[in-house]
């Protein structure tokens, strides 16, 4: 029998602690969190190990170690409001949902975000809801948000996702450039988002956050 509790310290032991996440919070959410609950039927081998993992075509659940970093850099306080982007089948929601006083996760199947929700309710996390809709339309009826997770690579964000952060919310994201991926934090003031550069990572793009064609002649 697999114990899987000891593949999780292991897992922060050797993929989160040694890349600079050291908030106690989310090292004790992410220890708490049973990952093998979050993936695919096929897959709890597969739960704990380095590197994306696959849950459908074009997407992932974010290898641990980009993930923590990402949940460090956008610092979520426990009274805040997070949109959860991609959620897959609810992982990273139930992570945030520890660190958060309410989660919105967003994913653009019914068949997956009907899964991710009943996951969700059999362990327990009942301060975050799981609705469907395209990811890059976000939630806007439920918002405006803290913090905005994005759970998987864009080439761009769409406006109508930026205009859901609050006065001094932020945003985390992957950017795909080519084959090279950097995560980047979103600052939004008031002369919008200030994106700064957080880590070096990558992930297949979403749809919806290609970047527009330009414009030619």
């Amino acid at each position: 029998m697999i114990d899987f509790a000891a593949r999780r310290t292991m897992m922060v032991d050797t993929q989160v602690r040694p890349s600079d996440v050291t908030k106690f919070p989310i090292i004790e959410s992410i220890l708490a969190v049973p990952r093998e609950v979050y993936v695919g039927a096929d897959q709890h081998e597969a739960a704990y190990v380095g590197g994306n993992l696959t849950i459908a075509p074009g997407r992932v659940i974010l290898e641990p170690r980009s993930f923590a970093k990402l949940l460090d850099a956008v610092d979520i306080q426990p009274d805040e409001a997070v949109l959860d982007l991609g959620c897959g089948f609810g992982y990273s929601t139930a992570v945030i949902a520890n660190l958060a006083d309410a989660v919105v996760a967003v994913e653009d199947g019914a068949e997956m975000a009907d899964d991710a929700q009943g996951r969700l309710s059999e362990q327990g996390v009942d301060n975050a809801a799981v609705i469907t809709g395209p990811l890059a339309a976000g939630a806007a009826k439920h918002g405006p948000y803290d913090v905005i997770v994005i759970e998987g690579a864009v080439q761009e964000v769409p406006q109508v996702l930026l205009d859901q952060l609050k006065d001094g919310g932020r945003i985390g994201a992957l950017f795909m450039e080519g084959s090279l991926g950097v995560a980047r934090i979103g600052h939004k003031g008031e002369g919008g988002v200030t994106w700064r550069y957080a880590f070096n990572a990558s992930a297949p793009v979403l749809q919806g956050f290609e970047q527009s064609a330009a414009f030619a002649l």
